[in-house]
Formats: C-alpha cells, sequence, structure tokens
C-alpha cells in the first residue's frame, strides 16, 4: 500500500523562490473599466513581528462581478486589461499592497450575492499549507447580506475587513496566530 507524503513546512529557503515584486497590479489603470482601489496590508505573526518573507495572491472578479476565467459561464469573453489574479512578496516590514479595482457581487451558496470581496492566499516559510482569507471592504453596505461573512462570528468579522484610510485606499492587517488572529477558511 502506498501512503501520501505528508505534509511539511516550506522552510528557511522559502524566501529565495520570491521574486522581487512587492505589489500586485491586477490592473491597467487607464484601460481597466471599475473603481481603482489600493489595499496594502501588513502580515504580523504570532508574537506581533512582521512576516517578511511571505507571498501573497489575490484572486478576484472584475467590477461586473466576472471572473477572468473560462469556467465562469457569465464572462463571455477574457478581459485584457484585467486578470483578476496576481501575486507579491511581502518586504522588509511584512507589507504589501494590492492595486486593483473594486470587484462587483459574485454569486455565493444557493445563488446568494456575495459582498464585494479579495481572496488572499498566503504562502510562507513554517506554514504546512496556504491560507486562504478574504479582504471585504468597509464601505461596502453589501457585507451585512454577504452568506460567507455571515458564517464568521460577529467578534471575529472585522479580521476580515479592510478599513479606508481615504476614498480608494485601504489599510488590512493579517494576524497569522494569537489574539485578533484573521479568519482563516478551510477551502
Amino acid at each position: 500500500m502506498r501512503f501520501p507524503t505528508p505534509f511539511q513546512t516550506v522552510g528557511p529557503f522559502f524566501s529565495l523562490l520570491l521574486s522581487s515584486e512587492r505589489y500586485c497590479a491586477l490592473l491597467r489603470k487607464e484601460q481597466t473599466p471599475g473603481q481603482a482601489v489600493s489595499v496594502k496590508g501588513t502580515i504580523h505573526d504570532g508574537v506581533g513581528q512582521p512576516v517578511t518573507d511571505a507571498l501573497i495572491e489575490i484572486w478576484q472578479a472584475n467590477s461586473s462581478g466576472c471572473c477572468n476565467h473560462p469556467e465562469d459561464p457569465r464572462t463571455k469573453e477574457p478581459n485584457g486589461t484585467f486578470g483578476g489574479f496576481d501575486r507579491a512578496h511581502t518586504d522588509d516590514r511584512g507589507s504589501f499592497v494590492v492595486e486593483t479595482i473594486k470587484p462587483g457581487r459574485v454569486p455565493g451558496p444557493n445563488g446568494k450575492m456575495q459582498a464585494p470581496h479579495l481572496l488572499l492566499s498566503l504562502f510562507a516559510r513554517g506554514l504546512l499549507t496556504r491560507l486562504v482569507t478574504r479582504i471585504y471592504f468597509d464601505d461596502e453596505s453589501s457585507n451585512t447580506d454577504d452568506p460567507i461573512l455571515a458564517l464568521v462570528t460577529p467578534n471575529r468579522r472585522p479580521t476580515l475587513i479592510a478599513t479606508s484610510v481615504v476614498p480608494g485606499s485601504y489599510r488590512f492587517e493579517v494576524v497569522l496566530q494569537g489574539p485578533g488572529e484573521t479568519v482563516f477558511f478551510n477551502v
């Protein structure tokens, strides 16, 4: 009988594989329809130290709520000005920047519409598997109706909400463990 190889942590050489990109740019500002937004974030470990060698991936729908993917039946044709995916790594302060458009609402469980959000996957030294969370926007009234956000206990929901700094600019903190730990989803 064969057994699958068990999960192992990424190890100390993970940062060698990271590109020099410190930000995600999912749009071509002049050509991509939608409201341009910037999300600046920081990733902290369980004792509050910055995670300086993390890799983030951002996945999202376009401003109409369609994914730029052939398996999304709502997408008529791929959009060359918006891919909906990018990755970057954190800097020496554990920070990252995402330059994108505010996504539209997408259907969720039982066809109920979800609030605009970004999907964030996180890889880092010491993690056994990727961590997956969401970034919602604090100025979206549809957050109250989001079926996924409703699954999270009210006192933990703020860990999924990016706060508006100025119009079009948001702040989002990721805490890997301990007090204020970000909600991560088992996908």
